[in-house]
């Protein structure tokens, strides 16, 4: 028997079977941060980035990737999400933006992959935007904050 949840007997890769696991109200949450010089950060700010609003053009593709990450991510459940909300806190004094996703549903298996897909697209949409005005445009710490429900019960990074 294989330890890797993955990998068959044999070696093989395989989906994880959850057809024996309860429903439950899974959430999970993730955060990320995109960094850029102060003329990036106020033309976002001010919106007046050529090619649009920047925080809701970000707002809906990180929507959207959370729906398709089942598309993106190799051996993803595709998951009835029921809710997925992402937030953007701007801060002026590092010309930063933090994005925060959190997504919800109440399935077998939980919903991080998709907060963790959402924060991520998002990430990559504000780089798209801006990367004609800025080269040195930083996306990082992209991770789990915390998630509820399921058989492994809670977790917060706090």
């Amino acid at each position: 028997m294989s330890l890797l949840s993955h990998i068959d007997d044999k070696g093989h890769v395989r989906m994880v079977d959850i057809t024996d696991k309860n429903h439950t109200i899974r959430t999970a949450v993730a955060n990320g941060l995109v960094s850029m010089n102060p003329a990036t950060f106020e033309l976002i700010q001010s919106k007046n980035v050529k090619k649009g609003n920047v925080l809701e053009t970000a707002r809906i593709a990180g929507i959207m990737a959370a729906k398709k990450t089942q598309e993106l991510i190799p051996m993803c459940h595709p998951i009835n999400i029921t809710n997925v909300k992402v937030d953007f806190f701007p801060n002026k004094k590092t010309s930063s933006i933090k994005i925060n996703a959190k997504v919800q549903t109440t399935g077998q298996t939980g919903v991080e992959m998709e907060a963790l897909t959402a924060v991520s697209v998002a990430a990559l949409t504000i780089y798209d935007m801006c990367k004609s005005y800025d080269k040195k445009i930083v996306v990082s710490d992209i991770y789990l904050l915390k998630k509820t429900g399921g058989k492994s019960g809670s977790f917060s990074k706090e």
